[in-house]
């Protein structure tokens, strides 16, 4: 809660200064010429991205053998966008509540843990062909620099981390078991905050490796079942970045790939390593600042960026912090298959 309100108050001293550049007579003038019906398609592609990301959640669980409803991953989905996003830890947080989740639903807490790993490098995996062009058309505007590329880096360095893991995971029991170990204790503390227990023992990692290695093994003898989600991962990060590019059209403001695929790049990078929440604060001030860039007026830039933000940040969070509850409220399962 601390991060979130550091993060709202960094968020109005961006939107003071946007405010000392801006005209408001200006940015009204744009808002009142903006065509809302792109602003609507654009609520509703943001419902197809919470259909996409739900879609990832089942191919993967199908992958590892682990049959879920459809229907129930999406409200899973979502909340653990929202937990990502309160907690923000890389795709950490969220994999720590799928696994708070999975106990409580009693199916397996290796099987969803190892699922989880592969949904946030699959999410990473979706992103980097975006951040490559991204950063390409920064650097081709000479707008690239330290901050951006040291970002990237970090992103790198946690998908290549979930890559050896899973690496491993297949290779030897006894190495997963080490390193579920270490995942299940920082998963402990990251949920704490929001089940006040553990949700996973340290004590049982053998035994999370034994069941682990049954869905990693799945997936040695059938890797082409993890084709499916790995699209719908591309799939869901082409929604954001067409929800994007309906905020130019929608007040008017001429584009260029370059700038789309910039701006989406920073957008989604700071979001996710950003220390705070969602990149509260911080995504708002470096993607005007990316924006305005690219030759495009301050005064619009302003508007398509909070525009952008109330449909990709603020529609997912609220209706992340609904599905928490409801996920939450659920009653516990019967036994699943693993």
């Amino acid at each position: 809660m601390g991060k979130l309100v550091a993060s709202l108050i960094l968020l109005l001293g961006v939107l003071f200064v946007i405010n000392n550049f801006t005209h408001p007579g200006e940015v009204l003038r744009i808002l009142t010429n903006g065509e809302w019906l792109f602003i609507l398609l654009a609520l509703v592609l943001e419902c197809a991205w919470v259909a996409a990301i739900a879609a990832v959640y089942y191919g993967v669980f199908s992958a590892l053998g682990a049959q879920r409803n459809y229907g129930r991953l999406i409200p899973l989905a979502v909340a653990a966008n929202f937990v990502n996003t309160v907690a923000p830890t890389a795709g950490v947080s969220g994999l720590a509540f799928l696994v708070s989740n999975a106990r409580r639903s009693r199916i397996s807490s290796a099987r969803t843990m190892v699922a989880g790993a592969l949904i946030v490098a699959f999410d990473y995996a979706g992103f980097f062909i975006f951040l490559l062009l991204g950063l390409w058309a920064l650097f081709r505007r000479g707008g690239a620099n330290a901050v951006h590329l040291s970002a990237a880096i970090i992103l790198l360095a946690v998908a290549l981390g979930l890559v050896v893991l899973l690496y491993q995971g297949m290779r030897s029991a006894q190495a997963l078991g080490l390193a579920l170990r270490w995942l299940a204790e920082w998963a402990n503390r990251l949920a704490w905050p929001f089940v006040h227990r553990k949700v996973v023992s340290e004590n049982s990692a053998q035994q999370f490796a034994r069941d682990a290695a049954l869905g990693l093994d799945q997936i040695k003898r059938e890797p082409r079942r993890l084709l499916p989600p790995l699209l719908y991962s591309f799939v869901a990060k082409s929604l954001l970045i067409t929800v994007l590019v309906l905020m130019f059209l929608a007040f008017h403001v001429p584009f260029s790939p370059g700038t789309i695929f910039s701006s989406f790049a920073i957008a989604y990078l700071f979001f996710i390593v950003s220390p705070t929440p969602g990149g509260l604060g911080v995504v708002e001030g470096l993607l005007t600042i990316t924006i305005t860039a690219m030759f495009v007026p301050v005064d619009a830039a302003a508007v398509i960026v909070l525009s952008y933000r109330v449909i990709t940040f603020w529609f997912p969070f609220f209706l992340g912090m609904l599905s928490f509850q409801l996920v939450n409220l659920k009653k516990p399962a019967a036994a699943a298959g693993a």
